[in-house]
Formats: structure tokens, sequence, C-alpha cells
């Protein structure tokens, strides 16, 4: 039995290899030296890798992560390669002896991709094409992943809006009441009217982390140039993809136009079944909750990341606030005219 709710994996210790150690490794197994800088992680340790003529991510797995989920996120990311080549995702970087996982003494496991530049989309205004084209450019990215399998595509991760329900016993780390009786109202209308009609959608491996921090754009911020952070992918609705991605566009001050933005993107490449359309908003919603309650029991668990934990916290509470306050059967009735009219 996991020794908390959210799992071992969202507990343990990062990696702490000194940056001598990461280089070493580097050297010895692919060949690679340079210099290196360090990159925010929320379970791993990962560096920036810079040769005389490349640069490279340097990864180091969390000891906690199971070695068959390492190797989903390495085989997604082949797998996509050969699918959609021109997806802008990372590439994997073979070792001097042909793998592309070093396994370590102490069950970390290092991994080599290639660098991906552009803009962070956190860095830039978000504007409707900008939006639209996360959506797009996510379900270009689910509709890559159909047919991939792996014996850990199963696996659980409460980030996973399928496992909202697992939320419950971390509420008391929401110590606004009021932001957290509006958590507990969601997770009371996913129980009873959300989760049991997820069964019936089309299921699929998904990146499910399309964030700000894990997407990079074009100087002129209109296109997706980057995807990065495949640590969350899970086989789940693969709507759930799309409802992650939505959740951190959404304007408080119209969250509904904003989401439709990125829903239609999305719907311009993969059109929404019935079932999906009547879900997005929820699905949305649970998003939201899922990191309000995740970053504040994270960030009271590890002070010393907390600023890491808490980076999307304010966008997060702002859209769900807003998000909450709209009448449900009218807005969906919204978002169904707009999808309509931008399919005729």
């Amino acid at each position: 039995m996991s020794a908390s709710p959210a799992g071992n994996r969202m507990t343990a210790d990062q990696p702490r290899l000194s940056q001598a150690d990461a280089l070493r490794l580097a050297r010895e197994h692919f060949g690679l030296d340079g210099r290196l800088a360090p990159l925010a992680s929320e379970r791993d340790q990962n560096f920036r890798l810079t040769t005389d003529s490349d640069t490279y991510v340097l990864k180091i797995a969390n000891a906690a992560e199971p070695p068959e989920v390492t190797n989903f996120q390495t085989e997604a990311l082949s797998h996509i390669a050969r699918t959609d080549p021109g997806l802008p995702v990372p590439r994997v970087i073979a070792a001097r002896d042909g793998r592309v996982e070093i396994p370590l003494a102490s069950g970390s496991i290092v991994r080599v991709l290639t660098w991906v530049d552009g803009t962070p989309l956190h860095a830039v205004r978000a504007t409707p094409t900008l939006r639209r084209a996360v959506g797009r450019t996510a379900a270009r990215l689910t509709r890559a992943l159909e047919g991939f399998s792996h014996p850990a595509e199963d696996h659980e991760l409460i980030w996973d809006i399928r496992n909202a329900a697992k939320l419950r016993p971390l509420l008391p780390s929401v110590t606004d009441a009021g932001l957290r009786a509006l958590c507990e109202t969601a997770l009371d209308r996913f129980d009873a009217e959300i989760a049991p009609t997820l069964a019936v959608l089309p299921w699929q491996v998904v990146h499910a982390d399309f964030n700000p921090h894990n997407l990079l754009t074009d100087p002129a911020a209109t296109e997706i140039t980057g995807i990065l952070d495949f640590g969350d992918m899970v086989r789940t609705p693969r709507i759930c993809d799309l409802a992650v991605a939505a959740s951190y566009q959404a304007d408080p001050a119209d969250p509904l136009a904003a989401l439709t933005e990125v829903i239609a993107g999305w719907h311009s490449i993969l059109p929404l079944l019935p079932g999906e359309e009547a879900l997005i908003l929820d699905l949305v919603t649970m998003r939201m909750v899922t990191t309000v309650v995740l970053s504040n029991w994270r960030a009271a668990r590890q002070p010393e990341n907390a600023a890491y934990f808490l980076r999307n916290l304010p966008g997060a509470r702002a859209g769900f606030e807003a998000l909450a306050g709209l009448d449900r059967d009218a807005a969906r009735a919204r978002l169904s005219a707009t999808l309509a009219k931008d399919l005729s």
C-alpha cells in the first residue's frame, strides 16, 4: 500500500547527483562532454548539457519511478518519431553501447534527449491564435499516440483526471476555506456524474501534462514549437488530454471564451464525440481542482521546492473560481454552438 494517497513517487526525494557526477555519466556512457546547467523538475533531476556542437537534456529518473514507467516514456517518444516526425518533441539519444536507458545502482535511470528550442509558453501573452495552436498541437500529439501500447501504460498517477477521487484525503492542505469548499463540491460532482461515464469514452495513451511550462512557442507566439516532459503519460480517456491543455489557458475575465479557443483547436484535428463534448468543461474543472490541491499539498510537504510546486496555482485558482461561477448548461450550449459553427 502506498505511504500516501498520492503515491510514493510523489513524495520520494529527487536524485541529487553532483554536476561532476552527472557529467561523468554523460561522458562515460554517451560520449558527451560540455557544460551542465540544472533544469527544474517535479520528480527527476535534469540538466541542460551544452557541448561544442549541440545541446541535450540529461535526465536522471527518480529512483522511486518504476523502470518500466521510464521505458514507457522512452518508447512513446520513439513511437511519435515514427508516426508524426514533424511533431516538435525531443528525440532519444542512444548511448555508446546502443542502450537508451542506463540503470544506476541507486535505482535511477539515465537518459539523454535532444534539446528543443523555443520560448516557454508561460513567458508570452496568451492570444486566441496561440490558444487554438495549443489545442491543435495537443490533438496532433494525441493522434500520433493512437495505437501505442506498453506494459506500463496503466500505471497509476494521481495527476490523471480519472483519479480525482483520490484527492479527497489531501483537501485539508487547501487552507483557504472557500476554495476548499469549491474543490469539495467539484469532487462530489465528479463522483456522482462524471466518473461513471468515463468508461464509455475512447481511451488511449496521452501526454497528460500540456501545461505552459512544458510547451514552447515561436518568436511571434503563433505556433507551438516544442513539447516537453512526457513524465506524466498515462492511459486514460483521450479527452482528458484536452482538459489538461485547456485548463491552463482559462482567462478569468471570460473563462469560457478562452477555453473554447483551445477546444476548437483540438476539435479541428480530432472532432469531439458527443460524450466528450458533454464532459469537457467538467473535466477541465477537475484538472484545475487537481492543480489546486496537489500544489498546496506538495508545497506543504516539501517547502524547499514550494516555488516550483506553486507556479501554476494562481492561474488554476483564478480559472477554477471563474469557471465555477458559470451556469453549466448555458456554458455547454455556448461551447456546442461555437464548435458547430467552426465545422460549418
